[in-house]
């Protein structure tokens, strides 16, 4: 029988909303972000780490947009992160926040937006619902 992380997942991946991958080391941070996503009709998927997210992107072909911040523990940042997802994943969206360094655009994957952090939460959304307008 699947824990209770197992059964959210299958819950997830089941009710077809497109599905956000959160990536945040902080995890207030993360659960706010979490619960703002789920509660606007998209379904958040959590990551404390850029390892994590891949093994999660690796693993489940539902997720359609990433927001990841840039400063996280372990050897990939959250820049090379969406660097990264731009090539292997192309069609996946992605949104990189900070509240420390300032990116410009072209320190950004084509198509990838920047918000500075603390970011109104309807920004974010905004993003999201714009993207899924354009599809």
């Amino acid at each position: 029988m699947p824990n209770k992380n197992g059964r959210q997942m299958m819950q997830r991946e089941a009710c077809g909303r497109p599905a956000v991958l959160v990536v945040e080391d902080e995890i207030l941070f993360r659960w706010t972000t979490v619960s703002v996503i789920d509660e606007t009709g998209f379904s958040a998927v959590e990551a404390g780490s850029a390892v994590e997210a891949i093994s999660i992107l690796e693993t489940r072909s539902d997720v359609w947009a990433v927001v990841t911040d840039v400063q996280m523990p372990g050897s990939i940042d959250g820049l090379k992160l969406a660097h990264l997802i731009s090539i292997r994943w192309p069609k996946v969206k992605i949104i990189v926040t900070s509240g420390q360094v300032r990116l410009r655009d072209d320190d950004m994957p084509a198509g990838g937006r920047y918000l500075h952090k603390p970011y109104d939460p309807s920004h974010l959304i905004g993003i999201l619902e714009e993207w899924v307008a354009n599809e």
